[in-house]
């Protein structure tokens, strides 16, 4: 089906989480806005991810929340009555987002390639974005802006905060101090690193003259693994996990000198604000997943744990690696050679 792109006065996003697919999605949506500055925006998006993304200029946003189970999809075709789109990016792979793509109507609805539209996304779109064998997650993201005829695209990103939370964060860490942040949890036990291989590279920042600060969110699993870092630490890091909001953790991150996290979503909210990072990787492909103007920075056995794991096989490109103990497998060395590196 071809479809011309350049009359469309209306788009509705679908991209409902996690925090670091939805920083990439905004790097494709102000890519679409530069290119068409009139056009309406929609977005539907989750709860928790509204909340950084709130104060983002000139897109309506519809939130989603999949806490509230079959409501949650009769809601959002209450909140979408009457619209109809021009054009929906359905922009996520899980069936939950394929539900949800039933209550937008929309005159063109652009989807994955064959490929990588699963979980019957095929069935709710009627047209493709082109086939890549090898994307990270925001080129895959772009491929969606290019269906629609932009031209730049360059990720460039612009997330506002409030006056408020850069004022917490220039509070917190001064123009002139030198900063490691370290988001030290992914959202699976699994993919941390080990809170005594965190607290040697603190340490080692903390002797290179660098003020350390442990940030993340108020999960028991945050807070728990926060705690073990720092009874480990000989030196004195600052602890602020759960004690800051999306928008200001997003802030610390735009005044740190360098992040150093795993698979998590604070590693590509560092990317918007143009902080390097150090991405730790043992399960996901930082190809496809890294933080993606860092990924030269990248610390990851990915590569060799999926060559022990599947020997003498053709692995898919956003295939995980399985296994408790893989991030063991990244040295104390390798970090603060990566670090030393960088300052």
């Amino acid at each position: 089906m071809k479809a011309d792109f350049s009359s469309m006065k209306s788009l509705c996003l679908l991209r409902l989480s996690a925090i670091g697919d939805v920083c990439h999605a905004v790097a494709m949506v102000q890519a679409i806005q530069r290119q068409y500055p009139d056009l309406a925006v929609t977005w539907v998006i989750g709860k928790v991810e509204y909340q950084l993304l709130k104060h983002l200029p000139d897109i309506r946003f519809v939130i989603f929340d999949k806490s509230q189970g079959w409501r949650s999809y009769g809601k959002l075709r209450q909140d979408l009555a009457g619209q109809r789109f021009d054009v929906l990016l359905h922009m996520q792979v899980a069936l939950r987002a394929t539900i949800a793509s039933l209550m937008i109507s929309a005159k063109v609805r652009v989807g994955f390639d064959k490929a990588r539209a699963k979980e019957g996304q095929w069935l709710v779109t009627n047209h493709a974005v082109e086939p890549l064998a090898t994307p990270h997650v925001l080129e895959g993201f772009m491929g969606f802006a290019k269906t629609i005829g932009v031209k730049d695209l360059s990720p460039k990103w612009n997330i506002p905060v409030l006056e408020s939370d850069s004022e917490f964060a220039s509070e917190l860490i001064t123009e002139t101090e030198k900063v490691l942040v370290i988001c030290p949890a992914a959202s699976k036990a699994e993919r941390n690193w080990l809170p005594e291989r965190y607290a040697a590279v603190a340490d080692h920042a903390v002797s290179k003259g660098y003020r350390v600060i442990l940030c993340g969110g108020p999960s028991q699993l945050e807070v728990d693994l926060a705690a073990s870092i720092n009874h480990f630490a000989s030196q004195s890091i600052e602890n602020k996990v759960g004690q800051t909001t999306l928008t200001q953790l997003l802030a610390v991150l735009n005044r740190a000198s360098i992040v150093i996290a795993p698979d998590t979503g604070p590693a590509h909210m560092a990317v918007t604000q143009g902080t390097p990072v150090i991405g730790l990787y043992a399960h996901s492909n930082p190809g496809r997943t890294g933080p993606y103007m860092s990924l030269m920075q990248v610390v990851s056995v990915y590569d060799e744990v999926i060559r022990q794991q599947f020997p003498n096989m053709t692995i898919p490109w956003g295939k995980r690696a399985k296994g408790d103990d893989l991030m063991s497998l990244i040295s104390v060395e390798k970090v603060i050679q990566q670090f030393d590196s960088m300052t």
